[in-house]
Parts: C-alpha cells; sequence; structure tokens
C-alpha cells in the first residue's frame, strides 16, 4: 500500500508539473508568470457608425496611435490599448475645420470600448461629449481593409495630389517633403511624410501653415499632427490624411481628401 500511495503521488506531481508549464512561462530568473497574446489593431479598417449611418475609416499604426474618420469629417484621436481582444481607447474629437458641432463647439473628449480581432474585425461603443456639454453616441463595426496590408515608403506615397475641396495640389517627393499652397486660403503647406512600419499602409504625417488669410489666419503656426493612408484600389489613388493641431486659444481637426494627378 506505501508503495502505491508514494506512485500516486508522483503522478499526480507529475501532471500538476505539466499543467503548470503549459499556463506559465519562465523569464529566465527561476520564476514563472502566465501570458496573454494581445490582438492587433494595426492597420487601415472600415465600416459604419449604426447610431448616425454615417461610415467611419480607422487608420491604426505600429506605436497604437489612431484616428477614426467619421464621413463627416469629424475625426476622433487617441491612443490604442489592446489587453487580449479587449479595445480601449480615450479620444480626442475635432471637426474638420471649419466646421462645428451642432452647439457651435470643435472639439470634445471621450472614450472607446470594444474588441478587436488581429487583421479581421474592430468594434466599440463611442462615449463622447463635445466642448459645448452634448453627448455624441456612437456604435461601430468595421473590418480590416485588403490596402492595410500594402507596403509603405516615402517611395510608394510621392507624387501629386489634389484636394477635394480646396483644388490646393499637394506635392510629396520621394524623400517624404511635403509643400502646398491653396489658391482659396492662401495657406502655404510645409511638412513631412514618414513611415515607421513598411508592412502596413500607414503613414506619420506632420506639417505647418503660414501666409493663410480669412477664416483660415487662426491655422498659421499651427504644428499638425496625424496619421494617412494610401488607397491604391480607387482610381484615381486617393490619400486620406487626418491631423489635428493646437494654438494657445483653440484645437483644430483637418481632414484631407485628395486624389492623384
Amino acid at each position: 500500500m506505501r508503495a502505491s500511495s508514494l506512485r500516486l503521488t508522483a503522478t499526480l506531481a507529475i501532471a500538476a508539473g505539466l499543467a503548470a508549464s503549459c499556463n506559465s512561462t519562465d523569464d529566465g530568473s527561476g520564476s514563472s508568470s502566465s501570458t496573454t497574446t494581445n490582438a492587433s489593431a494595426t492597420g487601415v479598417w472600415g465600416g459604419s457608425d449604426s447610431s448616425t449611418g454615417l461610415s467611419i475609416t480607422a487608420i491604426i499604426n505600429s506605436a497604437g496611435e489612431a484616428t477614426f474618420i467619421r464621413s463627416d469629417g469629424v475625426q476622433f484621436d487617441g491612443t490604442v490599448d489592446v489587453s487580449a481582444n479587449t479595445l480601449a481607447v480615450t479620444l480626442d474629437g475635432y471637426t474638420n475645420f471649419p466646421a462645428t458641432f451642432p452647439d457651435s463647439s470643435d472639439h470634445g473628449v471621450g472614450t472607446l470600448d470594444g474588441t478587436v480581432t488581429t487583421a479581421s474585425t474592430l468594434s466599440g461603443t463611442l462615449s463622447f461629449t463635445t466642448d459645448g456639454n452634448t453627448a455624441v453616441p456612437g456604435n461601430w463595426s468595421l473590418s480590416y481593409s485588403t490596402i492595410a496590408s500594402n507596403a509603405s515608403s516615402t517611395g510608394a506615397i510621392a507624387g501629386n495630389y489634389t484636394d477635394s475641396t480646396s483644388g490646393a495640389v499637394l506635392s510629396i517627393t520621394s524623400s517624404g517633403v511635403m509643400t502646398s499652397q491653396g489658391a482659396s486660403t492662401g495657406c502655404v503647406l510645409n511638412g513631412s511624410v514618414s513611415t515607421n512600419d513598411s508592412s502596413h499602409n500607414v503613414y506619420e504625417v506632420a506639417y505647418t501653415y503660414a501666409s493663410c488669410t480669412g477664416t483660415y489666419a487662426v491655422l498659421n503656426g499651427v504644428q499638425f499632427t496625424g496619421l494617412a493612408t494610401l488607397n491604391t484600389a480607387q482610381s484615381p489613388t486617393q490619400l486620406l490624411m487626418a491631423v489635428a493641431g493646437a494654438s494657445t486659444t483653440a484645437k483644430y481637426g483637418i481632414v484631407s481628401t485628395l486624389s492623384s494627378s
């Protein structure tokens, strides 16, 4: 009986050890810890907002920086945090200058909480309030775009693009230098485009304006930063870019849809 008991004890100990090894990792220091594989939100996503009926395009880079662009030009920007398949984002929201929300504000803050499956689906519930204290609902259901996995480089994005709203021509060199001048606004744009992840069709952009006149004069000297993606599935090729910036007195967002020319 004693030998049988010892064998049973040894068998249970081995089984417990195998179970532990399946649910923990050794960091080399002799200690072990449980691990969780987090989904990736990186890429370009498209879908709709069932609360407003508007379409949504999301651009998210490998560092988690994200912009969610609604088809009315409102952009929601933040850094994505993913734990397993749970997604959470603290957001700043901007209307597309010089437009405003119905309460005349042009900025607000909120959160997006939802789920994401790598290169498949992303969904979330928006909780957002404008600076004018108006609640903006949102229920987003997005799918991974086929353009998301296109390789990115400054050479691939180089070219001339015409803004669908202002008619201004944006020029991008093969080294990523951006320049433009708007005939209707007088705005002279100088900036750059780059990519820190050549395996995804996501670009980081930064620029400033000078010489803007009229309503646009408030944008002079404001540093804008944001994200862009190049849609070669469109004919002509379309460049979608969303940026935000702030002066000492106000915050601004600009969404640009440009066609290759």
